[in-house]
């Protein structure tokens, strides 16, 4: 059995490493539009083989999972829809779901079964400045979730198979909908990297910065390392405008929460500053304690299904391939 994994970057290189210990039952094949992340997947173990054109490296696919940056997935789908097996499995690994559902029902043949495959990462691995291969983990969405969308109409088998994976690869399935997704992504994936571009456009442009640079530390640090992490090798903010009405809201409530410091301080009211600051730092903490414990049940507990018990499914799914 063969399994694509498209973009081998960290969430790419990771998924490969994580099964591993599975390569009786399944070929990870790799490929990355960056040829020397192939390479140094190949090398620390990720994938089994390169493939360096991405026709070829689907075209016998049992599962693709696609960890592409966001402003790739619409011209990959486009490219490999000509060529993907019949029944094959996609996952694909993109935090925005709605547009690329749609994308994918637009240009997908039938019997190629398209499934949003999110997953959050190890809290252990949280503090990690950047998404490179390097950065690779085969315990990376250990203890974590995966969210999970599905077209209607699709196959019970292949949902199945998505939630089997997730549990190989150590984590539990949270199955949602695509738009309460989005929004949930809006606020606390795609906000932070919003507001790290907005401290950075409010300082680095200013008089006193060339000298207010000398003094920017730890704290400037961290709250502007987001910016650099960014979902789009071209189109920078394309994960946002496909997120648009989501992304407003969100940032509408900072806005606000701003304005709600910017009053306490302009009225001098130290009371309501310190209660704000003591209201966020223990929020902060809650959201911490929690992430760290891994202890919210997200879906009924199972069982992780043997290695074999999963590839078996893919098998029978594809068994089920109907004549022409």
């Amino acid at each position: 059995m063969q399994m694509t994994i498209l973009g081998l970057g960290q969430i790419g290189a990771s998924f490969g490493l994580a099964l591993a210990g599975q390569t009786k039952n399944v070929e990870r094949v790799g490929y990355d539009p960056r040829l020397e992340r192939s390479r140094q997947a190949q090398k620390i173990g990720a994938i089994d083989r390169i493939s360096t054109n991405l026709p070829d490296a689907v075209k016998n696919a049992d599962i693709v999972v696609l960890a592409l940056p966001v402003d790739e997935i619409r011209d990959t789908l486009q490219t490999m829809a000509s060529v993907l097996p019949e029944r094959c499995v996609i996952l694909d690994t993109t935090p925005i779901k709605s547009p690329t559902s749609q994308w994918a029902n637009q240009m997908l043949p039938k019997e190629r079964f398209y499934i949003t495959f999110t997953p959050a990462l190890n809290p252990i691995y949280l503090n990690e400045e950047d998404s490179e291969t390097v950065n690779a983990h085969a315990d990376l969405f250990k203890d974590g979730i995966i969210t999970i969308t599905t077209p209607p109409g699709i196959e019970p088998d292949a949902i199945r198979l998505a939630s089997d994976i997730t549990r190989l690869l150590g984590a539990q399935p949270l199955f949602t909908d695509p738009l309460e997704s989005d929004g949930l992504m809006a606020a606390s994936y795609l906000l932070p990297k919003l507001a790290a571009v907005a401290l950075l456009n409010a300082t680095i442009d200013q008089p006193g910065w060339r000298e207010g640079q000398k003094l920017a530390g730890k704290a400037y640090a961290q709250a502007t390392q987001p910016a650099l992490s960014s979902d789009e090798t071209k189109e920078f903010g394309q994960s946002v405008m496909l997120n648009r009405e989501n992304v407003l809201r969100a940032l509408d409530n900072l806005i606000a929460a701003l304005h709600s410091l910017r009053s306490a301080i302009e009225a001098r009211d130290s009371e309501a500053l310190a209660a704000l600051i003591q209201h966020a730092r223990q929020g902060r903490e809650a959201w911490w304690k929690h992430r760290q414990a891994r202890d919210w049940e997200v879906h009924p507990a199972t069982e992780i299904p043997g290695s074999g018990e999963v590839f078996a499914r893919m098998i029978g799914l594809r068994a089920g391939k109907k004549p022409k």
